[in-house]
């Protein structure tokens, strides 16, 4: 993006997103090549009061790690990390990559134990945020390797990125305001209903979210945003649902997805794709087999897939699910070092039910 249209995504991302106060401390996370909009956010920052930190990393530094990591790296958690996470008020992380098939060689089974080594960070984490002590936020720093993923040239992927963030708008931060009180209303009617199901190509599949959250996601923790959510009863999942884009998680692509579920436990899954990656992940812990979230995707403005699960479980007419971690605010009890979304379409024939009423079909909400 050009240098006008990165300072108008830092002050959206410190005027709203974070929303960042005078004697806050913030971290900003990302690799050194997202330097402008580092740059730009330090600044914006220093402007709202707050008292920035950086925290970069190099290009590759994952690949490097997994290939050269010994068991005692891989089985510690990251103690500098762990009081980063006890310390800051806020982190801003920059969601961007160079190689985006960087980890594609590497056992997914070692990336599944580095994972279970920082769950005192997740965990941790979840407990601040649930007492009001931290926040988080999400940004894209487009690169040439996100444009090819998308398929579009850079300049066109950087435009879209835009677009998607509303940064197109007269007034960026009072777009996001606007779609926070339209995804309020849809949130208070969806947490009265117990429940759900969700049908398609390849799907049926239904779950009880009695007594759960459903979470208004308005562009504070992600940028671009735009979806609502919750985490289902745990051992309530019954059924089966085919997922309809390619999933990637830790730089390896999985696709035609398929998962049955039975007292909230992926009983059976397939792949044409990835499936031994596909299996280590939903091993990974306990959790990892059961739902910590599903989703409704809200945001129209997201026109295409793009490979990039910050925009894509977004796009408007699209539901997904995650396996593992669940969110502490929707009500979600599972636990897991594992986070990972997956993406339905919608808009060919989807339904979805609440309480046996028919409120949302081919991608559009009818209440």
């Amino acid at each position: 993006m050009n240098d006008t249209n990165i300072t108008s995504l830092a002050q959206l991302l410190v005027r709203y997103s974070l929303d960042i106060q005078k004697g806050e401390t913030v971290a900003i996370r990302g690799p050194t090549y997202s330097e402008p909009l580092v740059r730009e956010l330090y600044a914006a920052i220093l402007e709202a009061g707050g008292i920035p930190s950086l925290r970069l990393a190099f290009s590759g530094q994952p690949y490097t790690f997994y290939s050269r990591a010994q068991d005692h790296h891989l089985d510690a958690c990251n103690e500098a990390d762990y009081r980063d996470m006890a310390f800051f008020d806020a982190y801003m992380a920059i969601r961007t990559y160079d190689n985006a098939r960087e980890l594609s060689g590497i056992d997914p089974q070692l990336q599944a134990r580095a994972s279970r080594a920082q769950r005192r960070i997740s965990d941790l984490q979840s407990q601040r945020e649930e007492a009001g002590a931290f926040r988080w936020s999400l940004a894209p720093f487009p690169t040439a390797s996100m444009a090819q993923e998308a398929g579009m040239a850079l300049e066109e992927y950087e435009s879209f990125v835009y677009r998607a963030c509303h940064l197109d708008k007269e007034d960026p931060v009072a777009e996001w305001k606007r779609i926070s009180a339209e995804q309020e209303r849809l949130c208070r009617w969806l947490s009265k209903r117990d429940e759900f199901r969700f049908v398609g190509p390849g799907t049926d599949l239904s779950m009880s979210c009695a007594g759960r959250t459903w979470i208004n996601c308005d562009g504070h923790k992600n940028m671009p945003d735009g979806e609502v959510f919750t985490g289902p009863v745990e051992d309530s999942a019954q059924g089966t649902i085919t997922f309809t884009y390619p999933a990637l998680y830790r730089g390896t692509e999985v696709s035609g997805i398929r998962l049955t579920f039975k007292d909230g436990v992926v009983a059976d899954f397939d792949a044409s794709k990835g499936r031994d990656f596909l299996g280590a992940m939903i091993g990974t812990d306990e959790g990892s087999r059961r739902i910590g979230e599903i989703a409704i995707g809200t945001n129209y403005g997201i026109t295409r897939f793009t490979r990039l699960i910050l925009f894509d479980e977004k796009i408007g007419g699209t539901m997904h699910l995650a396996l593992g971690d669940g969110i502490t605010g929707s009500g979600s009890r599972n636990r897991s070092a594992i986070h990972w979304d997956m993406l339905k379409e919608m808009r060919d024939g989807g339904k979805i039910y609440a309480d046996g009423e028919l409120f949302y079909e081919n991608g559009t909400v009818l209440i």
